[in-house]
Formats: structure tokens, C-alpha cells, sequence
């Protein structure tokens, strides 16, 4: 379910992404801000699941507090926990399917596995589209070495406008950037750009001490009217020679040098920051130019075209520079109602992408809807039966741990969670079949497998790893479950 937030300036968040919840929420418990770095951990290393691993913490130490109100030590406790996490993860390398994909050739299982999950998204409506824009991007960006494939998701820039509908979200195989054109009578569209991309304002220096300038006559205004416009015409003339035909620079400039720039036929893109900065230059093969002196002909960013658009009847503008020449860089351009719908599916469609990488660097999954978790369950009890020592109460306890993510599945599906998962586990017993899950969609079959429901395998194994860590570190720490820190 999605969680409405509201910072002490008023700033309201709505969102059901586990790691940005717990990151907004002002956690002042010790111990519970380990879970919200857990949820960290989760997202920089694999992007999605931060809310599985969560409640499979929470689930893991509500189940340590009932085995030490019996008198289980912690230790044996965390052992029995390190015992069980180690027969999940055998259990899913067993039940994971490889899959086969060809780059921009049959992309179906990525967008199948980005669907699984962007379905518990705001943007769950046009889950398909925004799937195979996910792909799209990962795609574009992904580079192999060797045997070894990975994503630059610096490559990937996601830009929100709010207005416009969901829907209208888009994939530019380029960089969009939300500034306009200097001065409204310059060129909307140039092809074939060379772009000097400046971090050198175009104004007269100015000294670094206090000074002070006495005009008496108009003579002496003149001189220095000159002096400023030979300064001006100089700095034009130095991005004209070099062969320029777009200036972008990171400051502003005031009219007097726009006008000379639209004089010059020079357009000009003024206040564009740094990171912007540094992705053009990447991208276009240009490098940044400190001093105007420097500025030479391979210093140049090359781009097919460069264009501004406009949005609504305001009249908003945005360039989008395209075709660049060193790289695939591409941007997400994510419209919406408002801005928080913008942010949210932004969150949502990194999560997406973060999958589709995850698959493209290993392609084995895992089914969803609580299947695994489910597989996992069942192979842990067993383990647990055949266990001598006093570990056998935490290796079950983990069993029952690992049920409460399929159960939570079930309840916020609006069906009963105990009866749905009594009768998934007898179903996975009966059968053998490590891919029947929770029927959250409600399509009349258990089959992950045919509802298309997947999840990678890396991401469920650090799923469980981390959980795991975790409670293994909060339960050696002494008296923390005992004093309440667990609620």
C-alpha cells in the first residue's frame, strides 16, 4: 500500500517504495535505523525489493523474540537463522529458470520482469509501456566486455514535467535538459551540431579587489563602453572561430551579450549545472572549456540535432539534444498530473530499470507472487525436522519468517492471507511445483509461471542474505530484542 509522508516543511511524498519511506521517516531508535539502512542496501546494490527485505527483517525478529521469551540464547538463535538462510539460498539456485534474451531483438522476458515489478506501482496502468521503456533504456546503455555485461546508469537521465498524462511519458535517444533557447529569436532546431561547452561566464572579468572607477566626461564613458564591447565581440568571436554553432554555458550572461550572440547567429543555452554539464560533454564527445582562450575546434561536442519543445499553453521549454556522438546516452522524460505522481513514477521506472540490469548481468529467475519465498519455506521446515540441536526451533522459526511476505501479498490483495497460503504451500507440496504463488491479480490460476510473474535471482538472494545479516547483528547485541527495540 502507498504511504502518504509530509517533511517538516509541509512537502508531501506519497510512495510505496520501501527504501525512500524509510529514508524520509525521522527514525530515532539505533536499532531501527539499521533497518532503514538494510532497505539502503538493498536499493544501491540491486534497486528493487527494499520493502521485501523490510518485512522479512521485521518478520525474522518477531520470530527471534518468541524463541528468547523461551529461553533460546541468541546465539543458537542467530545460528539456527544462518543455518536456514544458507538452505533458502541452495533452494533458490535449484528452483531459478535461466532466461534467453537477444539485445533489440526479443526483449520479452526483460519487459515481463520489469512489469512484475512495476505492478505494485502507482504507474501499474501502463505497466507495459513504462516496462518497455525501462528496457528501452537499459538496453541502450548496456555495454559488454567480454563475457561481462553491465549498465552505466549514468548514461540514463530521468526528467519529470509535471502536466500532460502518464502516458505521454517518452524515451529520447538523447539528453533533454530544462532550459531554452537564450533569447526567444533564436533558431528552435539546429542539425549538425558543434557545441563549445563553456563553464566561463560571457561577461568582462572582474577584479578580485575593492575598486573604484571615476567617469568625468563622456569621452572617458566611451572609451569604456568600447573596451566592454571589444570583451564581448572578442569572447563571440573566439566561439565563432573555433567553429561553433551552439554555445552552452554553466552561467548566465546579461542582454547585451545575447544580443550579441543573436547578432552573431550564435545560439546560446545559459544557466545549464554541472551535472548536465558533465552528460552532454560525455556524450557528445566534447570536453568543458574553462577560459575562452582555450577554446579550439576538437574541444567540440558533436549532436545530429539539437531542438526545443514546448509543453501546455504556458509555453514551457525544454532542449533535447539528439543523435550525440560518443555515446547511447538517452533520457526518460516522465510526464504526469502533478508533481507528485511525476516523482513517484520516476522512483517506479528506476526500480524497473534496475531490474532489467540485474537480469542482463545474470539471467536467472526466480517466480513472484510469494512463490519463492514459499519454496524457500517448505525446504527450511524440512532442514528443521532433520536438525538434532536446539537450532531446530530458529531454523523453523525462519520457515515461519519467510511466510509473511506471501501472506502480506495476499492480505493487500484483499484476500484472506491464511487460507491463500495454506493453500499455496499444500499445492506446492503436493505437486512439486516451486512456481505456484499467491493469484494477487486474481486471473483464476497459481502459476507464476504462466501469469508471467518473475523476479531475479540476485535480487531475491540478497533479499534474504541481508534480512539475515541484519538480525544476526541485532541479536548479538545484548538485551536489544528483550528491551522492546524489535517493535
Amino acid at each position: 500500500m502507498d504511504k502518504m509522508m509530509v517533511s517538516p516543511d509541509g512537502d508531501v511524498t506519497i510512495t510505496n517504495d520501501g527504501a525512500t519511506i524509510l529514508d524520509k521517516m525521522a527514525v530515532e531508535h539505533q536499532v531501527a535505523r539499521l533497518l532503514v539502512e538494510l532497505s539502503q542496501s538493498q536499493d544501491d546494490e540491486i534497486g528493487d525489493g527494499t520493502t521485501g527485505v523490510v518485512v522479512l527483517a521485521g518478520a525474522l525478529l518477531e520470530q527471534a523474540e518468541k524463541l528468547l521469551d523461551r529461553g533460546l540464547h541468541p546465539v543458537r538463535v542467530a545460528e539456527g537463522f544462518e543455518a536456514a538462510c544458507q538452505v533458502s539460498l541452495e533452494t533458490l539456485e535449484k528452483i531459478a529458470d535461466t532466461v534467453h534474451f537477444e539485445k533489440k531483438v526479443d526483449d520479452k522476458v526483460l519487459v515481463e520482469t520489469a512489469s512484475t515489478t512495476l505492478s505494485s506501482k502507482i504507474i501499474n496502468v501502463h505497466k507495459r509501456k513504462m516496462a518497455q521503456i525501462a528496457v528501452d533504456a537499459v538496453l541502450s546503455v548496456a555495454q559488454t566486455v567480454g563475457d561481462h555485461t553491465d549498465v552505466n546508469f549514468d548514461l540514463i537521465k530521468m526528467e519529470g514535467k509535471p502536466g500532460g498524462r502518464l502516458e505521454e511519458t517518452e524515451l529520447i535517444k538523447g539528453i533533454v535538459i530544462d532550459k531554452d533557447m537564450s533569447h526567444p529569436q533564436m533558431p528552435k532546431e539546429i542539425r549538425d551540431v558543434k557545441m563549445c561547452i563553456l563553464t566561463c561566464p560571457f561577461e568582462p572579468p572582474k577584479p578580485k579587489t575593492k575598486h573604484k572607477l571615476d567617469i568625468s566626461s563622456k569621452e572617458d564613458y566611451d572609451k569604456l563602453f568600447q573596451r566592454e564591447q571589444a570583451y564581448f565581440g572578442d569572447m563571440v568571436e573566439q566561439c565563432k572561430a573555433c567553429g561553433a554553432n551552439l554555445v552552452i554555458c554553466q552561467w548566465g550572461f546579461d542582454d547585451e551579450a545575447n544580443h550579441l550572440l543573436l547578432q552573431a547567429e550564435l545560439p546560446a543555452v545559459r544557466w545549464v549545472g554541472g551535472v548536465e554539464l558533465e552528460l552532454i560533454a560525455i556524450a557528445t564527445g566534447g570536453r568543458i572549456v574553462p577560459r575562452f582562450s582555450e577554446l579550439d575546434a576538437s574541444k567540440l561536442g558533436r549532436a545530429g540535432v539539437v531542438r526545443e519543445v514546448s509543453f501546455g499553453t504556458t509555453k514551457e521549454r525544454m532542449l533535447v539534444i539528439e543523435d550525440c556522438a560518443s555515446s547511447e546516452a538517452v533520457t526518460v522524460l516522465v510526464r504526469g498530473g502533478n508533481k507528485m505522481i511525476v516523482e513517484e513514477a520516476k522512483r517506479s521506472l528506476h526500480d524497473a530499470m534496475c531490474v532489467v540490469r540485474n537480469l542482463v548481468r545474470d539471467n536467472r529467475i526466480v517466480y513472484g507472487g510469494g512463490a519463492a519465498e514459499i519454496a524457500c519455506s517448505v525446504a527450511v521446515s524440512k532442514a528443521a525436522d532433520a536438525a538434532t540441536g536446539p537450532e531446530q526451533y530458529a531454523i523453523r522459526a525462519f520457515a515461519d519468517a519467510l511466510d509473511d511476505v506471501p501472506m502480506a501479498l495476499a492480505e493487500n490483495s484483499g484476500l484472506s492471507p491464511i487460507a491463500e497460503l495454506t493453500a499455496v504451500k499444500a499445492a506446492q507440496v503436493a505437486q512439486n511445483c516451486p512456481f505456484l504463488g499467491v493469484d494477487c491479480l486474481q486471473q483464476g490460476t497459481n502459476d507464476m509461471k504462466r501469469q508471467k510473474v518473475f523476479e531475479t535471482l540476485i535480487g531475491k538472494q540478497q533479499q534474504v542474505q541481508l534480512a539475515t545479516q541484519v538480525v544476526k547483528m541485532i541479536l548479538k547485541i545484548d538485551d536489544v530484542i528483550m528491551s522492546g527495540a524489535y517493535a
